[in-house]
């Protein structure tokens, strides 16, 4: 007998996380074991409220399932909403929901407190002797879930970063003068995506001369005499600079850090601006600071081509895996080699990812401000080819889902 799927996204936005949804449909839809294919706007709160849509009215042919890997963001929305801990109304609710839908197939493409709510449950389903299967598709452009190789999301963000580092270093360089500029870079206590900055010379310059990652002590003294030691150079020096880079004392470098959001996580801003402000001090130089902000992770026309096309594919896989009969678990990439880069996609239990952070190793960072080779061969593979534009009249041009709302 068939069941109905229903999946959904959760946390920060992504270039590729669309892409990931677009191959649960596309699998879904293909799968004779599978009715309906619902989404859940907003997450699990959207579920909660009972805003679930008819995804086969969106995604009808080809082209369709194409256009929603090229869009970036999330087209079924997102949410921070924290399932509490069982027993709860929430988990009577959300099971009365999947039981009026026919339900069988649960998706959430997320992050690690979005891999909670898969563990969470999971848990509760079994406990109650409900065969709802439940898998969980990484994203996040911070690459710090544990067990896969890397995550979707995270080529594309790196992709962008290290590309407009090159730019600014060519933009930099115009004046024959000293000059810096700090780029702050996501990343709250996994420094990878500033790490991946340094792909920046790849093309030819020497930017980021400098890379801070929150995964070392940040001392401010050693980093004003680094930058004192290129202040004879009639040159620019870029630096990239982790937004979590925190002192021995494990206090945030950033300016204001005392604002928490619902999952207790503090939120982060100003970590350039304060460095900018003691170049300033105590140098006296020429100094800019930047912050890519949400840009790093929505620039859909810089998408890796290699992680757009690999979304798609775990996305799919997670839903051969549920047909499996596999629940509580999260989809990874196993990488298998690096040139030719090859990787396969598995499953782990949900409980070795779920509220677990995977940070930079500490042999792939030199003498604090910098990356080894090591971490090159890493990076390089995720970052390869542009992915796919639809545009329109010289503009992106999107898919937007149909959002009325399905009646069960």
């Amino acid at each position: 007998m068939k069941q109905n799927m229903i999946v959904g996204q959760s946390g920060g936005p992504t270039a590729a996380i669309n892409a990931s949804l677009a191959g649960v449909i596309r699998q879904a839809m293909r799968s004779k074991e599978i009715g309906e294919v619902y989404g859940a706007l907003n997450g699990i709160e959207g579920l909660l409220d009972r805003h679930i849509i008819d995804l086969r009215k969106s995604i009808k042919d080809t082209e369709d399932y194409s256009r929603l890997m090229a869009t970036p963001t999330m087209a079924l929305g997102s949410c921070r909403y924290k399932l509490p801990q069982a027993p709860h109304d929430d988990y009577e609710k959300i099971l009365k929901i999947f039981k009026d839908y026919g339900i069988g197939y649960f998706f959430y493409i997320g992050r690690n407190d979005s891999m909670d709510t898969v563990k969470q449950l999971s848990a509760y389903f079994k406990m109650k002797g409900e065969n709802i299967l439940c898998v969980g598709v990484p994203k996040t452009i911070d690459n710090d879930l544990p067990k896969t190789d890397h995550t979707p999301g995270f080529g594309s963000a790196a992709k962008y970063i290290a590309g407009s580092i090159a730019e600014l270093a060519l933009d930099s360089s115009v004046y024959d003068m000293f000059n810096v500029v700090i780029v702050e870079i996501m990343g709250r206590n996994a420094g990878w995506l500033t790490a991946s900055a340094a792909l920046a010379r790849e093309s030819g310059c020497a930017a980021p001369q400098l890379i801070y990652l929150p995964e070392t002590p940040f001392d401010p003294e050693a980093f004003i005499e680094k930058v004192k030691s290129y202040s004879n150079e009639n040159r620019p020096l870029i630096i990239a600079v982790s937004e979590g880079i925190k002192t021995k004392d494990g206090e945030y470098v950033s300016a204001s850090g005392a604002v928490k959001d619902s999952f207790g996580h503090v939120m982060l801003a100003g970590t350039g601006n304060h460095l900018k402000e003691l170049i300033k001090e105590k140098i006296g130089c020429k100094v800019r600071s930047i912050e890519f902000s949400t840009l790093q992770r929505t620039a859909g026309h810089y998408a890796s081509a290699t992680d757009i096309e690999e979304a798609a594919k775990i996305g799919e896989e997670a839903v051969l895996a549920a047909i499996r009969g596999e629940t509580g678990v999260m989809m990874i990439f196993e990488r298998v080699s690096d040139s030719p880069y090859l990787t396969r996609c598995s499953t782990v239990p949900i409980e070795e990812c779920a509220n677990l952070e995977k940070t930079v190793p500490s042999e792939w960072i030199i003498d604090s401000c910098d990356v080894s080779e090591d971490m090159m061969n890493y990076l390089r593979p995720l970052v390869i080819g542009h992915a796919k534009v639809y545009e329109k009249g010289g503009m992106p041009s999107y898919l937007s889902l149909d959002k009325t709302i399905a009646v069960k």
